[in-house]
């Protein structure tokens, strides 16, 4: 006998719990002088901001690898949850629930060999889970520039005026300005 498989199940905000752990935006080692802060809100179809979604990024470290270092996140003896970083090495996976205002905000380092970092969005009544990414420049990468301009617009972390190594990406899942989401087979 077969069976069909199983349809998704809506993400509902049940998953907060579970999911975060203490330091999840915090990917760069402490204290490092070449950190970045990446950060945004994200919004409904409505342009309502979204309390209870979770943004994930990962990327490469500085220099191209993409192995992160084995034993950087740490866990409960008794538990075995994440208890947190260890403050000390690049990891180059954040995962960040967003605030009351649909905030979020992930300290990283810059990306080796890309000029982006990935993001997936998860959020009540998805669902799946949805990618995009989070361009540092706006230019050099064949996917960037083979969309119109509005939608490469969605793509554009924006640095901010007068804070250094400071980009704003909002994430807009629906409606006028929705970001552009990547579908993967």
């Amino acid at each position: 006998m077969s069976f069909a498989p199983t349809p998704s199940q809506t993400v509902g905000p049940f998953y907060g719990y579970a999911l975060p752990f203490p330091g999840g935006g915090e990917v760069a080692p402490t204290g490092h002088p070449d950190t970045l802060t990446v950060h945004g809100h994200v919004y409904d179809g409505a342009g309502n901001p979204v309390p209870d979604a979770i943004v994930e990024t990962w990327q490469p470290a500085p220099d191209g690898s993409r192995t992160g270092r084995p034993g950087s996140l740490r866990h409960d003896p008794v538990t075995g949850r994440v208890i947190g970083r260890n403050g000390v090495d690049f990891t180059g996976f954040g995962r960040i629930p967003t605030d009351a205002d649909g905030h979020w905000a992930v300290r990283t380092l810059p990306p080796g060999g890309v000029p982006y970092l990935s993001v997936a969005v998860f959020a009540r009544g998805l669902l799946h889970h949805l990618y995009t990414r989070a361009y540092l420049t706006d230019s050099g990468d064949a996917l960037l520039e083979s969309l119109d301009a509005d939608r490469r617009a969605t793509l554009i972390a924006r640095a901010e005026p007068g804070t250094p190594h400071t980009y704003r990406f909002d994430i807009r899942l629906q409606g006028e300005g929705e970001t552009v989401f990547l579908e993967f087979l």
